[in-house]
């Protein structure tokens, strides 16, 4: 019987200790993304309440940093450089603060993005910081909200919304210089390392290897300013497969020179075993 109640007690024991209750967040995550001309924008906030609350100047106090949102820092993710208010921001993920005031808020982009806000902000680690102006809504926006606002091919404004204010600041990203560089590659044709790339995995998948020959020629053609040992001993392979043993047995000794001057001692064995396979060593 003894046995039986300690049995019971352990299970209860052990499932009390193991559940979970979960219950909603105050302030709930949101991760927001949007396209805007070629870059991905990713935002991700904590959405705190009003809650009959005075947000702004009394939860949030004036001249002072913030965190803008709850709990952890707000981040924003750029796939590429993007500008604001005129200052280059790399591609890459920062913290979002802003410093609010009554008729206006600074919105910094800061370099780090682990969580804590400090009292004051690091002047190296500010990549942009612009004054824009408060606006008033005519209602009360109970869940601190942010947004992608004014859409065009190249900005949008990112638009922070609570209790009855609004501030909006603009990100430009460089759809001109991305479409401008894509039609220069296009109508260049392809590029030393696309022919080097075909080659490859024509040689690789076993297919025309005369067709191999033409791109990886082409590959090294393209490169002969500044030669690549791995592209040279790539067309080495080739030409050998092809049946084309003096312009394999040429293009490994160069690769093989190549290599000796980078120090790569993996191709400098590879070279050298093929040109004795081949009876040129």
């Amino acid at each position: 019987m003894n046995r039986i109640i300690l049995s019971l007690f352990i299970v209860v024991f052990t499932l009390t200790v193991n559940a979970q209750i979960t219950t909603p967040q105050p302030s709930p995550l949101q991760k927001i993304e949007q396209i805007v001309g070629l870059t991905d924008i990713t935002v991700e906030y904590s959405r705190p309440g009003v809650k009959g609350r005075t947000i702004f100047g009394d939860l949030v106090p004036f001249n002072e940093v913030w965190r803008t949102g709850a709990n952890a820092n707000t981040k924003i993710t750029f796939s590429t450089d993007v500008t604001i208010d005129g200052n280059k921001v790399e591609k890459g993920s920062y913290t979002i603060f802003s410093i609010p005031t009554e008729k206006s808020w600074d919105i910094v982009i800061y370099e780090e993005t682990k969580s804590g806000t400090p009292k004051k902000l690091d002047e190296t680690k500010i990549v942009a910081k612009v004054n824009v102006a408060t606006q008033n809504i005519p209602m009360v926006i109970e869940t601190f909200t942010i947004s992608f606002d004014d859409m065009t091919t190249n900005t949008a404004v990112l638009g922070i919304m609570w209790e009855n204010t609004y501030v909006g600041f603009k990100i430009e990203t460089p759809v001109e210089e991305m479409v401008s560089n894509q039609i220069t590659a296009v109508m260049n044709g392809p590029s030393a390392a696309d022919y080097y790339a075909a080659a490859s995995y024509y040689l690789e998948a076993d297919k025309d290897i005369k067709e191999a020959q033409i791109w990886i020629d082409k590959a090294i053609e393209m490169t002969a300013e500044s030669p690549k040992f791995f592209y040279v001993r790539k067309q080495a392979l080739i030409h050998a497969k092809a049946g084309d043993k003096k312009g394999a047995i040429k293009a490994a000794k160069e690769s093989l020179r190549l290599a000796k001057e980078a120090g790569n001692a993996g191709y400098i064995k590879m070279n050298t075993a093929s040109l004795k396979e081949w009876g040129a060593m």
